[in-house]
């Protein structure tokens, strides 16, 4: 048997049942297995949680300055400010929320709830394909055979591999939650590349903070300003008006939130998934690999979503992408106008924060990697327009009135074309309330002369 272990790991003492020697029933292979075992022992859905988590904060590493009492104040006062200069540009009023300075690790640990409310509907098709995939592979092994030879020779003699792949069996078993540890991985390198970016609880467009709370990361507010040109106060005043006012958006329209995420699990539930492109992961499969975020980018290069090929999954796709470039676009709308009343260097962070976007930055990355879906920066744009558009023909309290009910919003049509919209010509901005109460105010009509043929 060679020195070196196949998939990383190198057989070692310790453990083990005492009758059976110490590494246990599978002899030299037990280091493997018991190293597998125990990272396939999550029992708590389709995504491994608790592997993503430590993936998240090892992505972070030791680059996570500790917030100060200074750090505190600076964005408590920020936020103050900024909910001062929202008052007259927006009927919405200030929502009470807590303001805090987080660390990325902080942001990490306060944000997964929301991820993980995003992330199962779309981790559960893939965890069943996966699942679908590998018993497939199972049940062609047959026996050693079908291993490769690296672990065939690593097996003790005499090792009844058909019972070791049952159903039921510990191999089988294990495979069972293979799907659920991969997209714990990657979900787990997703947020934690995302922690070292982003600026605020709500840059992605999503509310991922608690209710209540409203924060702000000093160590990313100050990376974001590098190179800018301005000052420090400037750049976190101008961030902190973008998070009051998402803040504020969310807090005042109730059923935003649960619009957002069931758009997400709808778009979800006819998600395909690329076989081939699974096959090629599942193939470079290590519990090393996991652990290392380098290793893991290489591993989960290739893009295992399938493009929408159903009608329904279009349309889906279509509404999500229109549902949150319309909170993005509202939310650059309305910072936009307070921030150019009192920021002198306000259009300059604008452009900064339309490059990020540009360019790929947070919002997209992570939405492809999650859930297969680029936010296309046209769609954002096209949606602070029309807010814009908007205020001008009716005013404030008129656009924000807008977020009343989800079928007074706008559709992907109106933000391609919206002076129908604005001017009231199309159908989609008619209020259903307002319908039912005209035609319980209009009297019926009198019976024809043959009415009674």
């Amino acid at each position: 048997m060679s020195s070196q272990f196949p998939f990383g790991f190198t057989p070692g003492g310790g453990g083990g049942d005492p009758e059976q020697g110490p590494l246990g029933p599978f002899g030299g292979a037990a280091p493997f297995f018991a190293e597998l075992e125990k990272l396939l022992s999550w029992q708590g859905g389709p995504v491994n949680w608790e592997l993503a988590r430590q993936v998240a904060a090892r992505t972070v590493g030791s680059d996570d300055p500790a917030i100060t009492a200074a750090d505190e104040e600076n964005v408590a006062g920020a936020l103050r400010i900024a909910d001062l200069w929202l008052d007259p540009v927006t009927p919405l009023p200030a929502g009470g929320a807590t303001a805090r300075a987080w660390s990325r690790l902080r942001w990490i640990d306060a944000t997964l709830p929301v991820w993980r409310t995003l992330c199962d509907p779309v981790a559960t098709k893939v965890v069943e394909a996966m699942r679908a995939g590998l018993s497939g592979g199972l049940a062609q092994l047959g026996g050693s055979e079908g291993l490769p030879p690296e672990l065939a020779a690593a097996l003790p003699p005499g090792l009844d591999l058909g019972q070791l792949m049952s159903a039921g069996g510990p191999v089988v078993e294990m495979m069972n939650r293979v799907g659920g540890m991969l997209f714990g991985a990657q979900v787990g390198q997703a947020i934690g590349t995302l922690a070292g970016e982003v600026v605020s609880s709500t840059e992605i467009g999503l509310p991922l903070a608690p209710a209540g709370t409203a924060a702000l990361l000093p160590a990313n507010v100050a990376a974001f300003g590098e190179g800018l040109g301005v000052e420090a106060e400037e750049v976190r005043i101008y961030l902190a008006l973008r998070e009051a006012t998402a803040t504020r958006l969310f807090a005042h329209v109730p059923w935003l939130r649960a619009h957002l995420l069931g758009t997400v699990e709808e778009y979800a539930r006819g998600i395909t998934v690329d076989q081939e492109a699974l096959g090629q992961v599942m193939r470079m499969v290590d519990p090393t690999t996991i652990m290392d975020p380098e290793k893991l980018t290489e591993a989960l290069g290739e893009d295992v979503f399938a493009d929408a090929t159903t009608p329904e999954q279009e349309a889906a796709l279509g509404r999500l992408e229109v549902a949150l470039a319309l909170v993005e676009g509202w939310v650059d709308h309305v910072a936009d106008i307070a921030a150019s009343e009192h920021l002198p260097a306000a259009a300059r962070l604008r452009e900064m924060v339309r490059r990020r976007r540009a360019e790929g930055g947070p919002a997209e990355q992570t939405f492809a990697t999650l859930v297969g879906l680029s936010l296309r920066p046209r769609r954002l744009r096209e949606a602070a327009a029309l807010w814009e558009a908007l205020r001008v023909a009716r005013g404030a309290d008129g656009r924000d009135a807008v977020w009343g009910h989800p079928d007074l919003l706008p559709s992907a049509d109106d933000l391609t074309n919206p002076d129908g919209f604005v001017s009231g010509a199309t159908a989609s901005l008619l209020d259903p309330i307002a319908e039912i109460e005209k035609l319980r105010d209009t009297p019926p009509e009198e019976p024809g002369p043959d009415a009674s043929a």
